[in-house]
């Protein structure tokens, strides 16, 4: 008895065609088109993690700019 995968019972859900081809070793005549779409998967994956990147430091960076301001506020006001 072989053991199903949950990505597998994802690919059947999603097309049961395409599960079975690829359980029966069929490969896709598409592979050119697979790998472009794979590189830019991956290309948005890295833009996904930069936009994160930036908006943890904006956050980081207003957070410091309010600490400045208490500080010179308080200075103001002694």
């Amino acid at each position: 008895m072989r053991t199903i995968r949950a990505s597998e019972l994802g690919a059947f859900q999603y097309c049961r065609r395409a599960w079975w081809y690829r359980v029966q070793g069929v490969e896709p005549e598409n592979q050119a088109e697979m790998a472009l779409g794979s590189d830019f998967h991956r290309q948005h994956g890295r833009q996904v993690l930069a936009g994160r990147v930036l908006a943890l430091a904006g956050g980081l960076l207003l957070l410091a700019a309010l600490a400045l301001l208490a500080v010179g506020l308080t200075l103001l006001w002694v």
